[in-house]
């Protein structure tokens, strides 16, 4: 991809490596990756970062790395596709599928999946996944396919404009029908996996509102305003409302064989483009089953 900027007459800007700071927002390590590939122009020509610039100059980065991803076995699994351009690749992950390989899931993740399809396309990519889900936890995930659009949607998810919205299934009525928690999550001790609410943790909030409640349950709507570790599993079950079949957190249930939890929205504003961008994925049938029934 290429990324391209006039400097206007109202503008004032020392040098390139100005225009590529505040204009592009580039990270010191992506520059730095840059200059090394000479992928950086003034005016059409290659140039260095120190060279001064004035009103009319085009300042241009092309960002077309191959990378080594064969640390990663591809592996034809099933990839379920709901949006995808030459920058963003979103897919609905389904339960009891992990993210990135393991000692345990060395070629069953869904990065082998995605390395089977990138293979397939050809396309020399690492694997860029923007936001994990826990192995089962369903929804949608996005991989960036360059460093930089990495980067635009990591810095959104800092400032809040990455919004995320997920559908539970909570064990128990809550007494306070929306609200908002606000808990500090910490890793337990002695424990490598594990999270808990701390004093001593990092700042978690979590917004939620009652959809439906049935059988003694509750299907709930959460919005993330920060995104730590086991988050929502952590902060239901410090409320005495663990979410449905979340083993670690709560307990087994015969009705799920995996915590009813789903992201099922993601909202932010397209790194290329400029557009708000709204992606949805409909529950799937093991939590549907639950509430229809």
């Amino acid at each position: 991809m290429n990324l391209s900027y006039q400097i206007d007459k109202d503008e004032h800007y020392d040098n390139v490596l100005h225009v590529l700071k505040e204009q592009f927002l580039l990270s010191d390590r992506l520059i730095t990756k840059l200059k090394k590939a000479n992928k950086i122009y003034l005016n059409s020509l290659p140039t260095y970062t120190k060279k001064s610039v004035t009103v009319g100059d085009t300042v241009s980065v092309l960002i077309d790395f191959e990378e080594d991803n064969s640390n990663i076995v591809a592996s034809n699994i099933p990839l379920n596709i709901i949006y995808e351009d030459d920058y963003l690749l979103v897919l609905n992950k389904p339960a009891n599928i992990a993210i990135h390989p393991s000692i345990l899931h060395f070629d069953n993740s869904l990065s082998n999946g995605v390395k089977f399809y990138f293979d397939k396309l050809g396309l020399k990519k690492k694997i860029r996944i923007v936001n994990r889900l826990d192995r089962n936890t369903s929804g949608i995930v996005i991989l960036a396919k360059n460093e930089y659009i990495q980067e635009c949607l990591i810095k959104q998810m800092k400032t809040n404009e990455f919004k995320k919205e997920y559908l539970a299934i909570a064990k128990g009525i809550l007494e306070s029908k929306s609200g908002t928690l606000n808990f500090p999550i910490a890793r337990k001790e002695g424990s490598i996996i594990e999270r808990t609410v701390s004093s001593d943790g990092d700042s978690a909030i979590t917004h939620y509102d009652v959809v439906k409640e049935f059988n003694n349950l509750s299907l709930v709507h959460i919005v993330l305003e920060t995104g730590r570790t086991h988050q929502i599993r952590v902060h239901f079950s410090h409320i005495g409302h663990p979410i449905l079949g979340d083993t670690l957190y709560g307990s087994p249930s015969e009705l799920i064989n995996r915590q009813a939890l789903h992201s099922y929205k993601l909202t932010f504003i397209h790194p290329v483009t400029k557009k708000e961008l709204i992606l949805e994925s409909s529950l799937p049938n093991d939590i549907k089953n639950i509430i229809n029934n």
